[in-house]
């Protein structure tokens, strides 16, 4: 390793204290998405410690710009998601959520952190770089809003590469996954709403019975996977909710199913969108009624650039050791919105471990109320978010 790095790290380790005071700041005061006001104004704040000029994007996320001293036209954008979740939290810490049915139970009070860890790191070493750094504060990933309000305002415009990363409580603390392709899948949310005509349940023969057509529906959905799809492609079609009737008595009139659909190639999911109203649409004029879609796309699949994960993984490789460094593993079923800035430019999402055994709460499954990270492993994520930046940015 070079003296170069190691005065960075050295650096790193030194500001660990003011990250991890960022982040459970970040977690007593959780924001869900299109909600993140004080979030955004604490970021700025730091920001502004830093002499960093900054914006608002939409209404509560955050951009900022550091240039380098050096000559240079390259430009990388590093970006964090910010918002909670409508969670209560039941893990007891003194940094527990101060905010009822809030809670940031996915880590990304530790992403805002760590990338105002690295932002601090970078303004100090301007003489060792040139170029520019633009730095994302995104709002609203839990929802897939926020990604495409920085992409649509042409933040991303003219850019070179972008690199965001995630907290990982299935990764042990130290390591850092960087795996190339598909990594998440797409979301779509659904609505189908099933429109039959009531009668007595006596006499269903004078009704459409919109349960009996959704229930239908609901069981035949599974078949377009295992009937219609290679059995090689990894889909997801799933009901979550149901609403219908109006009482034990009556022929419903009306019902309603939302789920959701996760695959990781667009052209199937196109495909499944297409085969879904078919079928739907098929299955209840067979017993008298009629359905109508509602769609919302959330996020695209989340694909790594191949020729940008080597980069990150020589970085990475450098840094932590190749021994920590993975480079192989499952994709997962869950989307991030951060899909749409790899689309935009080549870039990587990477993964780095919060998970240690002897905290079993850093272990929990994300999205749970009981969740916490190590948060040791923001050492990782502020020095990958710092060293990519600087590597591509001088040339490595």
């Amino acid at each position: 390793m070079r003296d170069f790095d190691k005065s960075i790290l050295q650096q790193i380790n030194e500001d660990h204290p003011r990250v991890v005071e960022l982040r459970r700041y970040f977690h007593k005061n959780p924001e869900i998405a299109k909600e993140e006001f004080n979030t955004a104004k604490r970021i700025e704040e730091e920001l502004d410690l830093l002499g960093l000029h900054h914006q608002r994007v939409g209404e509560t996320g955050v951009y900022s710009e550091i240039k380098g001293n050096l000559p240079g036209e390259r430009t990388i954008v590093l970006r964090a998601d910010i918002d909670a979740l409508p969670i209560q939290e039941t893990h007891e810490c003194e940094y527990k959520s101060r905010i009822p049915n809030r809670m940031h139970a996915c880590g990304h009070d530790s992403h805002a952190a760590s990338l105002l860890g690295a932002a601090k790191i970078l303004c100090a070493n301007r003489d060792s770089f040139g170029g520019t750094i633009r730095l994302c504060f995104q709002q609203g990933e839990e929802i897939g809003y926020g990604a495409r309000l920085f992409v649509d305002g042409g933040f991303l415009d003219g850019a070179h590469r972008c690199f965001g990363v995630h907290a990982a409580s299935n990764i042990a603390t130290g390591k850092i996954a960087v795996v190339p392709g598909a990594n998440n899948a797409s979301v779509d949310w659904f609505k189908i709403n099933v429109h039959g005509a009531p009668a007595h349940v006596s006499t269903p023969q004078l009704g459409s019975d919109a349960v009996y057509i959704a229930s239908q529906i609901v069981v035949s959905l599974q078949a377009i996977i295992t009937r219609t799809i290679s059995p090689m492609e990894n889909i997801l079609v799933g009901i979550g909710k149901i609403t219908a009737g109006d009482a034990y008595n009556i022929v419903a009139k009306s019902a309603e199913l939302e789920g959701t659909v996760r695959v990781f190639d667009g052209k199937i999911r196109k495909e499944v969108r297409l085969k879904m109203e078919k079928l739907a649409s098929n299955i209840a004029e067979s017993f008298g009624g009629s359905v109508s879609f509602e769609w919302t796309d959330f996020t695209s699949p989340l694909v790594n650039n191949p020729a940008v994960s080597l980069e990150v993984q020589q970085t990475a490789d450098r840094i932590f050791g190749a021994e920590n460094v993975i480079k192989e593993r499952t994709p997962a079923l869950g989307g991030d919105d951060f899909a749409e800035f790899i689309l935009k430019v080549p870039g990587v999402y990477a993964y780095f471990g919060t998970g240690n055994p002897e905290k079993a709460e850093t272990t929990a499954s994300h999205h749970d109320s009981a969740f916490d990270i190590d948060e040791d492993g923001m050492l990782t994520s502020t020095a990958i978010y710092t060293f990519y930046a600087l590597d591509f940015l001088s040339g490595k």
